[in-house]
């Protein structure tokens, strides 16, 4: 099996040596960059998971997201700052997967990571039946979605969020519930992470959160898929 790539990318070289330490004791292969200038052309080397500070020098953590995301759907845990919540959430927004403020645990991340890229890894069978809703048509096994005849490009997390509502339909979901089935049981982050997620999906399939046609909230607990059976 190939080993996994880490790129991480923080201007602080004590945490880069103590993230690479880490990441190297669990067997990935791991390259290092200072700056955003520097993370994008690594980024060539096609990592499989890239460790982003937000509050680079230069090109800031942000920007390089948003480039990444032009190129990739990369898995991106973010690093922010406690005073950077709404870093956090643009971040979320451009679509990282995840987030660890500073200080943290260099244990936890690697919690994380392996998470993620295990995640990643999983693929259905493909032989899965799709499934069929008014609007909205969700091929499991080739991994797309059809929505009013149109195919919005979800990223890997938007696609499993999307199957794991459109599994249980009528049913409440908590946000407990969706981390452990899309980020994974052994998911630490806040979960506020699946609110920025959820908006971004409803974004790409076209749905509004005050008049729900896939999508519902259940405010202060979860959501449930309320698409309607083809």
């Amino acid at each position: 099996m190939r080993t996994a790539k880490i790129l991480i990318v923080d201007d602080e070289p004590k945490i880069r040596r103590i993230v690479s330490s880490y990441m190297a004791d669990e067997g990935y292969d791991v390259a290092e960059a200072h700056d955003g200038e520097t993370a994008l052309e690594l980024f060539d080397a096609d990592p499989d998971l890239v460790i982003l500070d937000v509050g680079l020098p230069g090109i800031d953590g942000i920007e390089v997201l948003r480039r990444l995301r032009t190129r990739s759907d990369v898995p991106v845990i973010l690093l922010t700052a406690r005073a950077e919540e709404t870093d956090r959430l643009i971040g979320l927004s451009v679509g990282a997967d995840d987030y660890v403020t500073k200080p943290f645990s260099a244990r936890e991340l690697v919690l994380r990571v392996k998470a993620i890229l295990r995640r990643a890894a999983s693929t259905p069978s493909e032989d899965t039946e799709a499934m069929r809703f008014d609007g909205l048509v969700i091929d499991t096994g080739a991994r797309t979605v059809e929505v009013d005849g149109t195919e919005p490009e979800l990223t890997p997390l938007e696609f499993d969020l999307l199957i794991a509502l459109a599994g249980s339909p009528g049913r409440v979901l908590t946000r407990r519930q969706l981390l452990d089935q899309v980020w994974g049981w052994d998911f630490y982050g806040d979960e506020r992470v699946v609110d920025v997620h959820v908006r971004n999906l409803r974004a790409k399939i076209g749905d509004d959160a005050t008049d729900p046609r896939f999508v519902a909230t259940a405010r202060g607990v979860g959501y449930k898929f309320v698409g309607e059976r083809a």
